[in-house]
């Protein structure tokens, strides 16, 4: 246990400290009409390590501080072998992170990190990253104005002055757009089109036609994280997923899966080389229930499903050997046919690397906005 000046620092160790822990965020955004919790379960199982396959090449802590006896802030401590093994580094990552406008309550926090850092060998910490790709990373710096997604994290403003005033400096950035989803009618829309039709001219490729939830199978939702494995490689921190892991989120985003914004382009042999995936959003609605599905929150989960002008981007990519080829444009394509189909009229995407000079590319004739910025900070210790 590490104490400074009226702050105290405990490692969560039962499961009341960490439902604690969990929820804390709730309690420190109560009023915050921007910040979106994420599943209050799905935060519970990162930290189960039965549940957690990146267990297996992963040791984790959290911790609370406290002052009089009230928590005043958090913070996840995760050292992944296998990231630090395949980039070649010995970083410790922060993950989950939240706290109070104090700079001791910061200080303590990140200090006993950085302590857990030297002592497993780490001469770096770098995040907010989590166990793998597929969980928030990130700290806002830009767009503490807008709506958070479910997928990302929320932070004041405050968080980065703090974070510069322990030493921390940008490793980093992710951009984040809000993208006006074209009709057939508009030139975006039209030139879609004609691109996808040259596209599907040549014969070699073509988009699945999905049209209902039963065609949507775990084998087939298996394929697509098979696919981000190998197209997500060479980006910042990313592991691949395993085969626990794959079945992990393969169930966690079946049940968000739209057909009509589910997008999946096979080739001769019907191997998935293109995948986009897309949800309506349904950050209002967990919203109001901080977080719970139970006992009513998937109420308003499922309303959101059937009634939204907005849509979550969570992922679009494409078979490294086949980018730059137009296929991105079948993705496109169908996304924006059933996106009109539902009367969306707008899509956000999700974080993208500032220099992934791909993936900003497919979308400069679009209409839309960069409105939000966030960051992975980093500190040699």
């Amino acid at each position: 246990m590490l104490t400074t000046e009226k702050v105290e620092i405990r490692e969560v160790t039962t499961k009341a400290e960490l439902r604690k822990f969990v929820d804390f965020p709730n309690v420190l955004y109560r009023d915050v009409p921007q910040f979106i919790p994420a599943f209050y379960g799905d935060d519970l199982e990162d930290w189960d390590r039965e549940k957690n396959p990146a267990f297996e090449y992963c040791e984790a802590k959290n911790f609370l501080a406290y002052r009089d006896g009230e928590i005043v802030g958090r913070i996840g401590a995760i050292l992944s072998h296998k990231a630090n093994e395949i980039w070649g580094t010995k970083r410790m990552r922060f993950t989950q992170v939240d706290f109070i406008d104090d700079a001791e309550v910061s200080a303590a926090l990140f200090a006993k990190v950085e302590q857990w850092a030297r002592e497993k060998g780490c001469d770096q910490v770098h995040g907010p990253l989590g166990f793998c790709d597929m969980d928030r990373e990130g700290m806002l710096v830009e767009g503490f104005d807008r709506t958070s997604m479910f997928i990302t994290y929320y932070n004041h403003p405050y968080y980065n002055d703090h974070l510069a005033a322990l030493g921390y400096r940008k490793d980093v950035d992710w951009l984040e757009y809000l993208l006006e989803v074209p009709t057939p009618e508009t030139e975006m829309g039209q030139k879609l089109i004609r691109l996808a039709e040259r596209v599907r001219s040549y014969g070699k490729y073509r988009t699945l036609d999905i049209t209902r939830r039963s065609q949507i199978s775990p084998a087939l939702i298996e394929k697509v994280f098979r696919l981000l494995n190998k197209a997500y490689a060479p980006l910042y921190g990313v592991v691949p997923l395993n085969e626990r892991q794959i079945q992990k989120y393969t169930k966690k985003f079946l049940p968000l899966v739209n057909p009509n914004l589910l997008s999946l382009v096979v080739d001769q042999d019907d191997n998935l080389v293109a995948v986009g995936v897309c949800a309506p959003s349904v950050a209002k609605a967990i919203k109001k229930s901080n977080g719970r599905l139970f006992p009513t929150g998937w109420i308003g989960v499922l309303r959101a499903f059937s009634k939204n002008d907005l849509a979550d981007l969570f992922l679009i990519a494409v078979d490294p050997e086949l980018q730059g080829m137009a296929i991105n444009v079948l993705v496109m394509e169908r996304i924006m046919h059933g996106a009109n189909r539902m009367g969306i009229t707008h899509a956000e995407t999700g974080p993208m690397l500032e220099t992934n000079t791909k993936i900003h590319n497919q979308w400069k004739n679009f209409e839309k906005e960069h409105h939000k910025r966030r960051r992975c900070y980093i500190k040699d210790i």
